[in-house]
């Protein structure tokens, strides 16, 4: 199957979504900072979109253009999707039901309790999700919503490059992490080769790297430190055709690269990065992705969901206490 994703068609998303999504901020970087000298890194920051993702876009879309019956949305997902359908439907006055494996973290499943959601784990990975979620959709009628291979979810992940464009361009090449590759399928579809558009994926899940080299998607090695956000086990159907044509290639990154980029990012920046956050910047500090000075490199940051920030409970002071 195959679908026509036009930069009409995502321009007018960006506008739906205008009120109901963060426009996201972009922070130029010395690449100095991290080692690659004379090298420009331009951050787009969609970690800080609401429900911590770039997945509340997608989720949204379908909430607003699509009907939605009586027994509200259901989705499968890792984590991220998960807690951007329950912000989604919050913010729209539905139901949803959500399906996660129980490699979702912690952190996530109390996100999407959090927005009043549903939530019911299933299996270890995310295809046990995504089949108990379908068995649900089937007896109850409610609307699926899945976390990359449908049109409107490519649409509104789309809205990503549409932005990041106008805010920064000019950029020698965007990195984009690829899970199920709704992100990077709507962003190939926005750049249309304009820019050189490389995607990152940890080793221990190379779902379109298999993919490409197929020559069509296909089963692979799915787990890893960013399971949960980019081990679907292969790739969708619909952003298939555009990664053929508009990703110029992409490059595998281990678990230890992802989380020294994790540390690089906190160290430098301040910024907390979930593993599938920080894989594209992991490319670039493991050399994966070579780079020349005088470039400027587009990045995405692209979720900070992440259980590796704790804060300490405090006693709440009464009213007496305060007063001495």
């Amino acid at each position: 199957m195959t679908i026509a994703l036009t930069t009409v068609q995502i321009r007018e998303a960006a506008q739906r979504l205008r009120g109901y999504v963060r426009q996201t901020p972009v922070l130029e970087v010395d690449g100095d900072d991290f080692g690659l000298p004379g090298v420009t890194l331009v951050l787009k920051q969609e970690y800080l979109q609401h429900a911590g993702s770039f997945k509340t876009r997608g989720a949204l879309t379908h909430l607003l253009t699509r009907e939605i019956p009586a027994a509200g949305v259901v989705a499968a997902s890792g984590g991220n999707h998960g807690c951007a359908v329950a912000y989604a439907a919050r913010r729209m006055g539905k139901q949803a039901t959500i399906f996660v494996p129980g490699v979702c973290p912690p952190g996530k499943r109390e996100l999407i309790a959090s927005y009043g959601a549903t939530l019911r784990v299933v299996g270890d990975r995310y295809a046990d999700a995504l089949a108990a979620s379908e068995d649900f959709q089937r007896d109850s009628g409610a609307l699926a919503i899945h976390a990359f291979d449908q049109p409107e979810t490519m649409l509104g992940q789309a809205t990503v490059g549409f932005e990041f464009e106008h805010q920064a361009p000019a950029l020698d090449a965007v990195l984009v992490a690829v899970g199920g590759g709704g992100l990077i399928g709507g962003i190939a579809a926005w750049y249309q080769g304009r820019t050189r558009l490389i995607g990152v994926e940890p080793e221990a899940a190379p779902t379109l790297a298999h993919a490409l080299a197929a020559g069509h998607p296909v089963e692979a090695p799915a787990g890893g430190v960013a399971a949960d956000s980019l081990a679907p086990r292969q790739v969708g159907t619909l952003m298939f055709p555009f990664a053929q044509r508009y990703v110029d290639h992409v490059a595998l990154v281990s678990d230890e690269a992802i989380v020294a980029a994790q540390q690089a990012l906190w160290r430098v920046l301040r910024i907390v990065a979930e593993p599938g956050g920080a894989a594209a910047v992991a490319a670039l500090l493991s050399g994966r992705v070579a780079v020349q000075p005088g470039q400027r490199i587009g990045v995405l940051l692209c979720g900070a969901n992440t259980d590796a920030v704790h804060f300490p409970s405090l006693p709440i002071a009464s009213a007496k206490d305060s007063a001495k």
